[in-house]
C-alpha cells in the first residue's frame, strides 16, 4: 500500500506507550493497533485530529506516501 503511516514513529519520538495514546484518544488498543501497523483501511478525521493533538504532530508526521512500482 501507497500509504505509510507513522504512528509508532511519532509515539517513539514523543516517548508515548500504545497504552496512554489510546486513552489520550479514546480508541480502543485493537483499533489503535491496527493503525499503527498500517492494516487499516481508512481514518477518520475525527481520530487523526485527536492523535494529532495527543502526539503535538501534524498530519504529514503520521501519514506518508510512498508510490507504488509500475
Amino acid at each position: 500500500m501507497p500509504i505509510i503511516v507513522n504512528v509508532d514513529v511519532m509515539m517513539a519520538k514523543r516517548k508515548m506507550s500504545l497504552n496512554e495514546l489510546s486513552a489520550k484518544v479514546d480508541l480502543t488498543l485493537s483499533n489503535l493497533s491496527i493503525l499503527k501497523t498500517g492494516k487499516a483501511k481508512a481514518i477518520r478525521f475525527s481520530t487523526l485530529e485527536a492523535i494529532c493533538n495527543a502526539l503535538d504532530c501534524q498530519p504529514g508526521d503520521i501519514l506518508e506516501y510512498t508510490p507504488e512500482n509500475k
